[in-house]
């Protein structure tokens, strides 16, 4: 279903609103160094942030670097994340990226978005992460399962494809926000607008959420 999206007044109310509802927004994943950082958005996909900053450390606090890491056998990692969803892909992942550390970028987490998404496992969306958290980049909106599902919602976008999504959201949404837009929506994703069972009663959004009028009020 399509939504009228918000007009430029209304997303500014929507900006306000998040900012007043969740004043410190963090990511939700933990990390010392942008190689744990890397290895955490690998394991990330499709597995919950807690569930993550379980078993990431295990990998890194016995073996902390690329090269460390890389010089692993798929089973060993695996057999380190095998509780997580996809292991067997993100064993791959893993390794592969952590060799291309090594060998290509003298083991450092490069801090461009073309090097970047180069690395196996690592698409657009973690690239944004990395580059913001470690680096102070801010070159777009990282889209993930949150911002694609909330954004719709509210009307910030009819698209449901993550490329369009970021474009649509970068075009609409004041560059100084940027860097707190996805944080503060997945806030709101856990919290509140919980995909199976949102929380509309306690919902400060309601006011602007097109989803909520259509369902609400028709």
């Amino acid at each position: 279903m399509k939504y009228r999206l918000l007009n430029k007044e209304e997303i500014e109310k929507c900006l306000d609103i998040l900012s007043i509802t969740y004043p410190t927004p963090m990511c939700g994943l933990d990390y010392n160094t942008p190689f744990e950082l890397m290895l955490s958005l690998i394991l990330a996909a499709q597995c919950t942030d807690e569930r993550v900053n379980k078993i990431r450390p295990m990998l890194t606090n016995k073996y902390p670097t690329p090269e460390a890491v890389s010089k692993l056998t798929k089973k060993e990692v695996y057999e380190i994340i095998k509780s997580c969803s996809f292991p067997n892909n993100k064993s791959s992942h893993i390794l592969e990226a952590s060799k291309m550390l090594v060998e290509k970028y003298n083991s450092t987490v490069p801090n461009t978005m073309k090097d970047l998404t180069t690395l196996p496992g690592i698409g657009r969306k973690s690239a944004n992460i990395i580059l913001l958290e470690c680096f102070g980049i801010v070159e777009g909106i990282a889209v993930d399962t949150h911002v694609t599902r909330i954004t719709k919602k509210l009307g910030l976008t009819n698209n449901t494809e993550q490329l369009k999504i970021e474009k649509d959201l970068m075009k609409r949404i004041p560059k100084d926000k940027w860097e707190v837009i996805n944080h503060t929506i997945v806030e709101h994703g856990k919290k509140i607008c919980i995909a199976r069972k949102p929380k509309c009663t306690e919902c400060p959004l309601t006011v602007i959420c097109r989803e909520y009028k259509k369902t609400h009020q028709s």
